[in-house]
């Protein structure tokens, strides 16, 4: 009786030690998973507070603003990125070997690199605005009398100048419109791949409570039993 005592003991303790590495390591990929979903919404949040800067730079010309707020939003999202790498690194580590989990972030990476660089090619070319609305700037003109200057921009309008202003305000909307269809593509690529991340954490929570249930099962046939050859 003492043998068979021994044995389940050490077969259950084994199990439930077992179980108990699984639910330890299940716990913390749910945690980086979910750290990774706050730092993508930090993403979000940044692009929206760059988004309002610069429409209200537009607005008003503030350009010291503009400038500082385009450095606040390159310090966050390259504290971002670091630390999205260093979950890569992690999943890819033989402990948790998830090298899975490392190319899902690793593509969600390049996709909010590539919308970052567009969203940044859209701000410049509306800073500069279409050729045909481009303001003048007068510091090369001549002037004969105070007010009164010979303006070196005044060209006669041909049929040549017309076509050349077209063909650049085609080349602008071309490229604005390119960049915003590449912000859109990004965007959708990196929303299916943060659905596969949350289906991750969905699935790992039922695992890691299963995982629970197991242990406290196999705790109670061991106390069961143990209470059993007790009363024998």
């Amino acid at each position: 009786m003492e043998d068979f005592e021994k044995k389940v003991s050490i077969k259950d303790s084994m199990e439930i030690e077992q179980e108990n590495s699984n639910c330890s390591k299940s716990n913390e990929i749910l945690n980086l998973l979910r750290k990774f979903l706050e730092i993508q919404q930090r993403r979000a949040q940044a692009y929206s507070k760059l988004k309002t800067g610069f429409s209200e730079y537009m607005k008003s010309g503030g350009e010291l603003a503009y400038q500082q707020l385009c450095s606040e939003i390159t310090v966050e999202f390259n504290d971002c990125s670091k630390q999205v790498l260093e979950m890569e690194s992690l999943f890819l580590n033989p402990y948790y070997c998830r090298v899975d989990l490392a190319e899902l972030l690793r593509a969600i990476q390049t996709q909010e690199k590539q919308k970052l660089h567009l969203t940044a090619t859209i701000q410049v070319l509306k800073k500069a605005g279409r050729p045909s609305e481009r303001l003048v700037n007068h510091e090369n003109c001549s002037f004969k009398k105070p007010m009164e200057h010979e303006c070196v921009h005044l060209q006669e309008i041909t049929e040549a100048a017309g076509t050349e202003e077209a063909e650049a305000n085609a080349e602008y909307d071309n490229a604005l419109k390119e960049a915003i269809r590449g912000v859109q593509d990004a965007v959708t690529a990196i929303n299916e791949h943060l659905e596969e991340v949350r289906y991750e954490i969905a699935a790992l929570e039922t695992e890691f409570q299963i995982a629970w249930l197991r242990i406290r099962a196999v705790s109670c046939f061991l106390s069961h039993i143990k209470f059993c050859l007790i009363m024998d």
